[in-house]
């Protein structure tokens, strides 16, 4: 019996049945006389529940782990040879990567009879990012030995680049002198652009003036028809007929004129 051994047996135990069973080992390690297994048994801390979860993937699921640490071997070479594309690629497979074994790492837990909470599920996901940065995290974590989660800023800053590995290039947009830069062309249309803008200009001050000679005209019909209603006694109602009927006969002749082509 040795604490190697027993740790990998203890971590494999529930959280809530690990402090019996570890010292139930110190009992018996001390009835046999090894005190110093006795006291090594003693030290073992009882893993959290995340890291609890994370090695029960470990454990039982090997082959997918297997995935999560060829992921991290082939990103650790990645930010050591700063190879911008190839991170873009693997950052997204690690983010689907650690979402799909979170997952199952919930599932197994709660098959093992361990509910499993958001936060604790989180401290799973920054578990599989240490695995990923780090190879001795990495290993212990395979071999069912992690005793505690990593610090949960764990990441790949500390990578220093390969001998040689040249700074990801930025594409740079070319730069055009000014001379040289591409104006579009000013339309070659002889003028006749300005002289259709003036054209219309001229017919909407036109027309302008005709509304207000128009509304002046209506204006002093009115104030003469109500003058010669009130001389002749007339009901006003009669003189606003006759009003509405000037202005009728005045618009018909207005029309009349536009309409008649030019000598």
């Amino acid at each position: 019996m040795d604490v190697e051994s027993l740790a990998v047996e203890l971590f494999g135990l529930r959280p809530a049945e690990f402090t019996a069973a570890r010292d139930e080992y110190v009992a018996k390690a001390r009835k046999a006389g090894d005190r110093e297994l006795a006291a090594a048994i003693a030290a073992l801390r009882k893993p959290t529940v995340a890291v609890w979860a994370a090695g029960l993937l470990a454990r039982r699921r090997p082959k997918e782990a297997q995935i999560l640490v060829e992921l991290g071997e082939v990103l650790r070479t990645a930010h050591r040879t700063l190879d911008a594309g190839q991170l873009r690629k693997l950052s997204h497979d690690q983010h689907v990567v650690i979402q799909r074994l979170a997952r199952t790492t919930r599932a197994l837990a709660v098959e093992a009879g361990q509910a499993v909470s958001e936060p604790v599920l989180h401290e799973v996901e920054q578990i599989f990012h240490a695995v990923l940065a780090d190879p001795e995290i990495a290993t212990q974590w395979m071999a069912g030995r992690l005793v505690k989660a990593p610090d949960a800023a764990f990441g790949f800053t500390g990578l220093e680049p390969a001998p040689g590995a040249a700074p990801p290039r930025r594409e740079a947009r070319p730069v055009v002198p000014a001379k040289e830069q591409v104006r579009p062309p000013e339309p070659d249309d002889g003028g006749r652009v300005v002289q259709v803008r003036r054209e219309r200009t001229r017919a909407a001050r036109g027309e302008a003036a005709d509304a207000e000679a128009e509304a002046e005209r209506l204006e002093a019909v009115q104030t003469a028809a109500q003058e010669a209603a009130d001389r002749a006694g007339m009901d006003v109602a009669a003189a606003e007929e006759e009003v509405r009927a000037a202005g009728s006969g005045w618009r018909r002749r207005v029309r009349r004129e536009r309409m008649r082509p030019p000598a």
